[in-house]
C-alpha cells in the first residue's frame, strides 16, 4: 500500500490565510496540473466550501471537467493563450473567460464569436519577463489594437505572471511598474482594462503591493511556495507505504544502483515500496546559487522516513521504485506504515487520499 495523504483542514487553514493577505482582491483559485497534483476536482470542490468562485485553468479539458462536476456559474478563466480553432471553440462553449496574448489569438476569437453572433469574454496578457506568452509590454500599439477592433470580444481583465527569481522585492516592483505601464496606456487611450492581476502565491505571500484587483493563487493552498517563516501556511501532503521485507545485511554487504553504499556493520534494513518515480525525495526549486544548492545537497543526505514516532534514515540514494531504510534501532515489522514528506506536485502511482 502507498498513498498520497492530503489533510482537509490544512487545506483550509491555508485558504483563509491565503483570503486575509489577499484582502479585497479576488482570488483566481488556479488549477494547473490537476491542481498541482491535488486533484482538480478534490480541490475545487474544497475550496468553493470556502468561498472561493473564481478558477483558472491551462486545458479546455479542465475547464469541461469543472462544468461537467457543477461548477455552472463560476468563472473559469483559461491562462493559455491558443489560436487552435478545436479549442477555441471547446472555450466558447464552455463559457470560459479567454486568454488573448497574441495578434493571432485576438483575431481568431472574435472571427469565432462573430460567426456565432455572440460575444466572447477574454482577459489580455502581457509579458514582463517570464517569456512564456503574452504581448511585449514594449508593444502597447498591438494591445490597444485588441480593445479598438474586436467588437465580438469582451476584454473584461489584463494580467501579467511575476516571475519568483531572485532579486527580491526592488526586482518585483519593477516587472509590477512595467506592467502598470501598459495599464496606464489602456487607460490613457479611452478603454477600461477591466480586472487588473499580477500576483502569483510567492508574490501574495511576500509582496503586498502586488495584489492589485486580483491574485492567482495555486501552490500556496499547499503551503508548497516560497515561504517565510510565521507566515501562516501549513505544508500539505505526504506519502504513507507499508514496509516490505525486513532484513540484516552483513558488514561490507553492498546497495544501491548507480551510486554503491558499502554497509560499515552489520545492519538491519527495510525496503519501502517507494522512490523517485512516486516523488519520494522530489524537491520544488525554492531558490539559486551556490548556497541554495549545499542546502539542496544537506538535505538529500538527510532523507528520512517516520515510522511511529521513529525516525528511519534513507540508506544511500532513493530508489526508482524502491528506497532502503536503516531500522537497526527501531521497533518494526513488515505491514508497518512509513510517513514521509511527499510534494502533491511529484508524485505518481500513488493513490490520493483526502483525509
Amino acid at each position: 500500500m502507498k498513498a498520497l495523504v492530503l489533510e482537509r483542514e490544512a487545506i483550509r487553514r491555508n485558504a483563509a490565510v491565503i483570503k486575509e493577505k489577499a484582502g479585497a482582491a479576488a482570488i483566481y483559485a488556479v488549477l494547473t496540473g490537476d491542481a498541482h497534483g491535488a486533484g482538480l476536482l478534490e480541490m475545487a470542490k474544497l475550496l468553493r466550501e470556502e468561498g472561493i468562485g473564481r478558477f483558472a485553468v491551462s486545458e479546455p479539458s479542465d475547464a469541461a471537467a469543472l462544468r461537467k462536476a457543477g461548477f455552472v456559474d463560476e468563472e473559469i478563466l483559461m491562462l493559455r493563450s491558443t489560436t487552435d480553432r478545436e479549442e477555441l471553440e471547446q472555450l466558447i462553449d464552455l463559457n470560459a473567460v479567454c486568454t488573448i496574448g497574441s495578434y493571432d489569438t485576438g483575431v481568431a476569437l472574435n472571427g469565432l464569436a462573430e460567426a456565432r453572433s455572440t460575444v466572447v469574454e477574454a482577459h489580455i496578457q502581457v509579458d514582463t519577463g517570464m517569456g512564456y506568452g503574452g504581448f511585449l509590454s514594449g508593444e502597447p500599439d498591438k494591445i490597444l489594437s485588441m480593445y479598438r477592433y474586436l467588437p465580438n470580444v469582451a476584454i473584461s481583465g489584463i494580467y501579467t505572471q511575476m516571475h519568483a527569481a531572485a532579486g527580491g522585492e526592488r526586482g518585483a516592483s519593477a516587472q509590477l511598474e512595467e506592467f502598470q505601464r501598459v495599464v496606464e496606456a489602456v487607460h490613457a487611450a479611452g478603454f477600461e482594462t477591466g480586472v487588473i492581476h499580477a500576483a502569483g502565491s510567492s508574490a501574495l505571500m511576500n509582496y503586498e503591493f502586488a495584489r492589485l484587483d486580483a491574485v492567482r493563487v495555486a501552490s500556496a493552498f499547499l503551503g508548497r511556495c516560497r515561504r517565510t517563516r510565521g507566515d501562516g501556511l501549513q505544508k500539505v501532503g505526504y506519502g504513507e507505504a507499508t514496509l516490505e521485507e525486513i532484513r540484516w545485511l552483513p558488514k561490507g554487504h553492498t546497495v544501491g544502483n548507480s551510486r554503491l553504499i558499502t554497509m560499515k556493520k552489520p545492519t538491519r534494513v527495510a525496503v519501502l515500496p517507494a522512490g523517485y518515480q512516486n516523488g519520494l525525495g522530489a524537491q520544488r526549486p525554492r531558490e539559486s546559487g551556490l548556497a541554495a544548492l549545499l542546502r539542496y545537497w544537506w538535505g538529500t543526505r538527510r532523507q528520512s522516513v517516520h515510522i511511529g514516532d521513529q525516525r528511519a534514515r534513507v540508506i544511500g540514494q532513493i530508489g526508482a521504485l524502491e528506497t532502503l531504510v536503516d531500522v537497526t534501532e527501531l521497533k518494526c515489522k513488515p505491514g508497518d506504515i512509513a510517513v514521509f514528506d511527499l510534494d502533491p506536485l511529484y508524485a505518481r502511482g500513488m493513490k490520493r487520499e483526502y483525509r
